[in-house]
């Protein structure tokens, strides 16, 4: 492997920020009632506003997810990048915006630049560091001159009232009789944000530039020994097992909400620190000799504040006890993107005038789908 290096980076925030007492109004209130759930969820997320790709007078989506993707790669523009000279284009999202073809080819066609490699990775908030560790790869094996890696989210699409109106009363009746029901079934329309974010990945830095480094990045996944917890597309059955949309009719895809959002929040509660920080970190921390010392920012994706002490604990179990002043994260203005969320971040910090010569970054990206984690390490040059 040669060197690699993120030389410029996009962010793509759909629209005006939308704050809290405005977000029934832009996705509608389920079954009309305004969501009893909502004061819960608001004040343990933290998030204060966050974007939608959706026109707040019509309720219209004024983006596909390929577009708002195609949005931000033409952002890298600015850093005097020719997409004219892409070679290997890489898109990660969770919910892209058909079953087939892929996301990767459509947003292909959003930009219109010339044939290249195209690659889409599945996953949920992961996808956009998979994506990356493709584009990472592909650079530094010397297979491609140069690439491109994205992570985008437009869960808005599938997040208005509309979707749930059947469901209105079940989210009613169920926080009165158990709370936690009611924050399964309402708090996703409360923490998910439109947003995408893409990064130009080259084998050497650009002059005049803050550019990042890649030192490495190691994925891991914890699905050999926990259920799934968060899904779409399915329903699980009693024992908890995920039964795919292929064998539900028609019928039952309205019925059952099949390609619904939905979260096991009672165990991603119980297993989601553990499971994608604290065990795969004291890994990465043996496997990759990480002190405190070697980390002046950490870039956590949390989905919550309610996650941050947690965090925090964790990362002290783990041996690497990282202090509070060297986190960086803007979940509160941008909302919970997904696997756009480290693109969007890293885009803030670059245009922040923060970073100098020589910090490291550790960045952690969790998911809760079957859980799943990973970890970058980036220097500033």
């Amino acid at each position: 492997m040669s060197k690699v290096f993120i030389t410029a980076t996009a962010a793509a925030l759909p629209n005006a920020p939308i704050g809290n007492e405005a977000v029934e109004g832009v996705l509608g209130m389920i079954g009309g009632q305004p969501s009893r759930a909502r004061r819960i969820v608001l004040r343990q997320n933290g998030i204060k506003s966050r974007h939608y790709a959706i026109d707040p007078a019509t309720g219209k989506l004024t983006h596909s997810n390929a577009s708002l993707t195609a949005t931000a790669v033409r952002g890298l523009k600015e850093a005097g990048f020719d997409l004219d000279t892409l070679r290997c284009l890489v898109t990660g999202t969770s919910i892209p915006d058909q079953i087939m073809p892929n996301h990767g080819v459509m947003v292909h066609g959003e930009l219109g630049n010339p044939p290249c490699e195209v690659v889409s990775t599945a996953g949920i908030c992961l996808s956009g560091l998979t994506a990356l560790k493709y584009a990472w790869l592909a650079v530094g094996s010397g297979d491609a001159a140069n690439a491109v890696a994205a992570g985008s989210e437009m869960p808005s699409a599938v997040l208005r009232a509309g979707h749930f109106a059947d469901e209105s009363a079940d989210v009613s009746e169920a926080l009165e009789l158990r709370p936690w029901l009611a924050f399964e079934k309402d708090f996703l329309r409360w923490m998910l944000s439109d947003g995408a974010g893409a990064f130009l990945v080259e084998p050497q830095p650009r002059a005049g530039r803050v550019n990042l480094c890649i030192d490495w990045i190691d994925l891991s996944s914890a699905a050999n020994r926990l259920p799934v917890c968060m899904y779409s597309g399915g329903e699980r059955d009693a024992g908890g097992e995920l039964i795919g949309w292929a064998r539900f009719s028609s019928r039952q895809w309205a019925e059952k909400s099949i390609f619904a959002i939905k979260q096991d929040v009672k165990l991603l509660d119980r297993s989601v620190i553990e499971a994608t920080l604290e065990t795969p970190l004291r890994e990465t921390v043996a496997r990759r000799g990480l002190t405190v010392a070697d980390i002046d920012w950490f870039l956590p994706h949390m989905s919550s504040y309610y996650f941050r002490q947690p965090i925090a604990d964790a990362l002290v179990r783990a041996g690497l006890p990282i202090p509070f002043e060297r986190w960086f994260t803007n979940l509160a203005t941008c909302g919970n993107t997904g696997s756009a969320s480290i693109y969007i971040m890293l885009d803030e910090l670059v245009r922040s005038g923060k970073l100098a010569a020589g910090q490291r970054l550790l960045c952690f990206v969790p998911e809760s789908g079957r859980f799943s984690s990973g970890f970058m390490h980036l220097t500033v040059v």
